[in-house]
């Protein structure tokens, strides 16, 4: 028999505890900064805002209320514009709380339907490259946000430059193409012809832009160090940095001047399968000069090549990716 002092038992069992979504380990609230890769509406007010963050890599948010008229800060989620965000650690989708502008890149591309188009291509690229939700992916960040600085800037060509990102862009995948040696067997190509011929004319002579230093992320940036496909000449071999060196493009031998895509970029004679593109020399040089940042190079080159390149880059992107890029249609056509 129990005492007096002692409690009686209520027979209800406990129930064991079970952790809420805020003591999973994650923090709740976090801050981070990037760019809105794109945007569509949930419900009547809201709406998702997919985004390219600094630290956190593509992330899927919900802005509340920002397609109200009096929202606060509806007009800084808006594709192309690089925000400060206040993020809550939600269930399924966080939530912004709040939105500061950084740097709107859109501005510039909206009155120019070329580089409008070119920019659309950029941020649907750079979602696709960053499949998995929450992963960092700190080089693709920087490579965005240069491409879209020097596609604002309006200083080179709007195909230039988005060839120049989509090159970069699966160079950081592991996707570079070889430009340099045979993508099958790897025989390196024998010294390149150069001459007075394939001169690329004074503003070869003038060395890097400055338009396009670390900042932009075309150029040599120290973020993305000297890896292969991401540094000057890093993509060329040794026979070729002499020519880049004297401001001459670089012309491929005739036995490498296949470039089989499934292959992964130039392949040799013996090792050419069928239905191998067979570009030109000066797209080919054109193609190492976007890897290298030569932009005198890029700028001076001929239309035609400047075409035929963007077709490889397209069709090798959208290979490696298994995945069309839809905008690319557009800026065909721009």
């Amino acid at each position: 028999m129990p005492g007096p002092g002692t409690p009686r038992p209520s027979g209800r069992v406990a129930e064991p505890w079970t952790p809420t979504v805020r003591d999973n380990g994650r923090e709740s609230v976090y801050r981070d900064d990037g760019i809105v890769l794109r945007t569509h509406k949930l419900g009547e007010a809201d709406r998702i805002v997919t985004l390219l963050g600094r630290r956190t890599g593509r992330v899927r948010a919900v802005a509340k209320g920002v397609r109200r008229t009096k929202s606060r800060f509806g007009a800084r989620l808006e594709p192309f514009t690089h925000v400060d965000l206040q993020l809550y650690t939600g269930r399924s989708l966080d939530v912004i709380t709040q939105a500061e502008t950084l740097r709107p890149y859109g501005e510039p591309l909206a009155a120019d339907y070329p580089r409008y188009t070119t920019g659309t291509a950029m941020l649907e690229t750079a979602e696709r490259f960053t499949p998995v939700e929450k992963e960092p992916a700190l080089r693709q960040f920087l490579l965005l946000v240069g491409g879209l600085r020097a596609l604002g800037e309006g200083v080179h060509d709007p195909r230039l430059v988005l060839d120049a990102y989509l090159l970069r862009s699966l160079a950081v995948a592991g996707y570079a193409p070889a430009l340099d040696e045979c993508a099958i067997c790897g025989t390196r190509a024998p010294r390149p012809a150069t001459g007075p011929e394939h001169d690329a004319g004074p503003a070869a002579e003038t060395g890097p832009e400055p338009g396009l230093g670390p900042e932009p992320g075309l150029g040599p940036e120290p973020g993305l160090g000297p890896e292969p496909g991401l540094g000057p000449e890093a993509r060329l071999g040794p026979a070729a940095r002499p020519a880049l060196a004297a401001g001459r493009p670089a012309r491929a031998p005739a036995a490498f001047r296949a470039f089989a895509i499934p292959a992964g970029g130039l392949v040799c004679r013996s090792c050419r399968a069928p239905g191998a593109a067979t570009p030109s020399a000066q797209t080919i040089a054109l193609m190492s000069a976007l890897m290298s940042g030569d932009w005198p190079h890029a700028d001076a080159s001929e239309r035609r090549h400047q075409v035929e390149c963007s077709g490889l880059v397209a069709a090798y992107l959208q290979w490696h990716l298994e995945h069309s890029i839809r905008s690319l249609k557009h800026v065909e056509h721009a």
